[in-house]
């Protein structure tokens, strides 16, 4: 009985070792980003980057601020708000929400005295005032920027300079009176001009 038992052994493959459950990685919970009328404000109360504002919907502003500042370039975190001009923003979505333009969506603004209004948003359809698309303006600019254009990051030149551009913050009507600087009045005269005539091209060319 013994033998038998021994050679009914002989052979028998052992039971293979128990094999650990699998275990997923943690879900890394996305944040959406929420933009009405009501997330855009006085410029001026957002953070100065050198010459244009910055701000982070989902408080972040440390992330940000480290984005804008990097020498070399980096990837702007979700909820980042980049403005140049009272009417014009570009706001980073949520991770996913638009591949091509690096999630960033862009605004045109209508800003009074009472508040803000979101006159067109999305990603390649929205021009700024001088008819250039927002998104093909800043294509150049997304590695290592983020699609965030300055002098010196490839995108295409707009036809104003840092007096201009600095003329339209010092006289956001959202921040109450206007803080005007040697050369605002002139300056904006000039854009209000170049305005009028890049509207009258434009209706021309849809014309003919």
């Amino acid at each position: 009985m013994v033998l038998a038992s021994v050679l009914t052994g002989v052979g028998a493959a052992a039971d293979p070792p128990a094999t650990p459950a699998a275990t997923s990685a943690p879900a890394v919970a996305v944040i959406a980003v929420k933009v009405d009328d009501d997330t855009f404000r006085c410029i001026r109360k957002m953070t100065p980057v050198r010459h244009f504002y910055v701000d982070n919907l989902l408080g972040n502003l440390a992330g940000t601020l480290a984005a804008a500042n990097a020498p070399g370039g980096a990837v702007y975190p979700a909820g980042s708000v980049v403005q140049l001009v009272p009417t014009e923003a570009m706001v980073k979505r949520e991770a996913g929400f638009s591949p091509a333009t690096g999630d960033w969506e862009f605004f045109e603004l209508d800003v009074t005295a009472t508040g803000t209004r979101i006159v067109k948003r999305g990603f390649a359809e929205v021009n700024n005032r001088f008819g250039k698309n927002c998104f093909a303006c800043h294509a150049p600019a997304r590695d290592p920027w983020d699609f965030v254009c300055e002098t010196t990051h490839g995108c295409e030149p707009i036809p104003i300079d840092h007096q201009m551009t600095g003329a339209l913050q010092r006289s956001d009507p959202r921040c109450g009176e206007p803080v005007p600087e040697d050369g605002d009045g002139m300056a904006l005269f000039k854009l209000k001009a170049m305005v009028f005539l890049g509207g009258r091209r434009a209706i021309k060319k849809n014309i003919f």
